[in-house]
């Protein structure tokens, strides 16, 4: 049985608990907010026997063997060093800090002690991603020549919220634009040229963002994000003999369409019952029991260069944050 604990009981961590408990060798054992009612009541509705009014208190327990950090953007640099400092194995959420400094510090530092550490990238582990990355890799669709994805939504406007607040690291390319980055990083890996650009709104965080990235042997991704309106949200991977077309919202789907030069297009369901989130839970515990310190599907190395993505579209467009 591998002893999980929460560290933010927010939204995304009740997705990801509720997938957890599907798991037979898996159990909640703690959770830790900043309000001890909130810690009270999510660990109350999923059975967790210890509960802290403050991250800390994670660490008073001995036993346990994971954390899953599921606190906003800005904090998960200084969460994830809390946890790794103590020796205590870090799940933690996308994007996995706020620039490649801290990313790097936060890698160094696990390899430094030897404790496990993966970012919470949920959908390089659902099934379907799964397929489309294999049939790529196996020539299905010849060489691929480049890749499309898009991530939009129209998100109300509240100047405090998460996804407008400048100070909660905020904005569309943080939020949603890290999935189209790594749509084009898993399939074409890092490329030779970026180009960006973005549109700020009247909090000064970016809402909208678009990417076209070049790679060296001539390859094209052409992304884009939007907290302004929804968009298809599908991914394709192009061929010289073919394409992948994951359905919408294709981060998160249970099909794809695959169309081959001179055959009809097969649509391949790959169904699931969960969120999704227990597929990347599943992938750590068996990491731990096989005594792993980084993943052998999304690496530490990954993150980086993903961070690494992100900080140059930053760059290009002008996102700063404090």
């Amino acid at each position: 049985m591998t002893r999980w604990g929460i560290l933010g009981p927010g939204r995304i961590a009740h997705k990801f608990t509720q997938d957890l408990l599907t798991l037979p060798d898996a159990q909640l054992y703690a959770v830790a907010s900043t309000d001890q009612n909130r810690a009270d009541a999510f660990a109350q509705q999923y059975g967790a026997p210890h509960a802290f009014g403050t991250y800390e208190g994670l660490l008073t327990l001995p036993d346990l063997d994971v954390v899953y950090v599921a606190t906003p953007h800005i904090k998960h640099h200084e969460n994830v060093l809390m946890l790794l400092n103590s020796g205590v194995a870090v799940l933690g959420e996308k994007p996995f800090a706020m620039n490649g400094g801290q990313v790097r510090q936060m890698v160094e530092q696990a390899r430094s002690k030897r404790v496990f550490l993966m970012e919470a990238l949920w959908s390089r582990f659902i099934p379907v991603l799964q397929r489309a990355k294999q049939l790529a890799d196996d020539g299905v669709i010849g060489t691929i020549t480049g890749v499309r994805a898009d991530f939009g939504f129209a998100a109300p406007f509240m100047p405090e919220g998460r996804l407008f607040n400048k100070r909660l690291g905020g904005g569309a390319l943080l939020d949603i634009g890290i999935y189209p980055l790594f749509w084009s990083y898993l399939f074409l890996g890092m490329p030779k040229t970026v180009k960006a650009t973005a549109v700020f709104g009247q909090t000064d965080v970016d809402e909208q963002c678009g990417m076209v990235l070049t790679y060296s042997n001539g390859e094209l991704a052409v992304l884009d994000s939007t907290l302004r309106a929804r968009t298809p949200c599908e991914a394709f991977v192009y061929g010289t003999q073919g394409l992948i077309r994951v359905a919408s919202r294709w981060h998160e789907t249970q099909s794809l369409v695959l169309e081959r030069d001179g055959q009809e297009p097969e649509e391949i369901s790959v169904p699931r019952t969960t969120h999704g989130y227990d597929y990347e839970a599943a992938h750590v515990m068996q990491c731990l029991s096989e005594g792993r310190t980084e993943s052998p599907v999304w690496s530490l190395d990954d993150s980086l260069n993903l961070m690494t993505l992100l900080d140059t579209v930053r760059a290009e467009t002008g996102i700063v944050y404090e």
